[in-house]
């Protein structure tokens, strides 16, 4: 099974930016596509943006359309978030997923990294 290890999450204001940035190891041949989703409290999980791990795919949730850059690094099997504009509602944490080609599911997961927006 593909593991992921997230990392850049924190505290930042309203109007500040932040990234993340997601590290693949294992079976990473076997990736379809990769996924940041995210929980805040009280509310369920939502996959905030998504990449195709060999193609151009690329897809947002429309509240943060125009503010989240997702990108990845096949070199370095690894995904990025970048957030900008980010708003007290982008708090939550955050998850990297990897959607396998023999589940075509988001079946493998990270430990999550908390991102916190004061206003």
């Amino acid at each position: 099974q593909v593991q992921l290890v997230e990392s850049g999450g924190g505290l930042v204001q309203a109007g500040g930016s932040l990234r993340l940035s997601c590290a693949a190891s294992g079976p990473t041949f076997d990736i379809a596509a990769m996924g940041w989703f995210r929980q805040a409290p009280g509310k369920e999980r939502e996959l905030a943006a998504s990449i195709g791990w060999r193609g151009s795919t690329i897809d947002y949730v429309d509240s943060v359309k125009g503010r989240f850059t997702i990108s990845r690094d096949n070199a370095k099997n690894a995904v990025y978030l970048q957030m900008n504009s980010l708003k007290p509602e982008d708090t939550a944490v955050y998850y990297c997923a990897a959607k396998t080609l023999a589940t075509m599911v988001y079946d493998s997961w990270g430990q999550g990294t908390q991102v916190t927006v004061s206003s």
